[in-house]
């Protein structure tokens, strides 16, 4: 039975996609004492890669603050993966977003607020965190953007 986090997440009509597996020497998460630490999450819808390019060239703003959001679906449904039910999110301390921009490109600010948005929006103010945007030549997979998060867990 979804909690409410999950509630909140479908009426806004946003939906939680599948988690792949890792492939390689590495794992999605890895909890310490209270922290969750959440690797990298790209932009997919039906476990395909959604935006790829630059933003400000091959992708739009408002492509890029999309991309920003699914990603951030990622995330949650990687912290739900772990931890079961994302009612147990008690913070999200932190978000990482590497954006692959175009040259002369200066607002990767404005495209993480996609990403911001999910998270206040599910978890209200245990959704609000501190944030790094940080702009790129270049993603795998010629990804728009990246992710990462680390969230406190009850």
């Amino acid at each position: 039975m979804p909690g409410e986090v999950e509630k909140t997440l479908e009426s806004l009509g946003w939906r939680l996609p599948e988690v792949g597996k890792p492939t390689g020497q590495w794992v999605q998460t890895v909890r310490t004492g209270n922290l969750l630490y959440i690797s990298a999450k790209y932009p997919k819808e039906a476990g395909k890669l959604k935006f790829v390019g630059k933003i400000g060239r091959e992708v739009t703003v408002e492509q890029g603050v999309e991309a920003a959001r699914l990603a951030a679906l990622g995330v949650l449904a990687t912290a739900k993966q772990a931890v079961e039910d994302l009612d147990r999110v008690k913070r999200v301390v932190q978000v990482v977003g590497y954006l692959a921009l175009a040259p002369g490109y200066h607002d990767a600010f404005n495209v993480m607020e996609g990403a911001s948005d999910v998270f206040v929006k599910a978890l209200g103010d245990r959704g609000k965190h501190t944030r790094l945007a940080q702009g790129v030549d270049d993603l795998p997979q010629n990804a728009c953007l990246q992710l990462q998060a680390v969230l406190e867990i009850e």
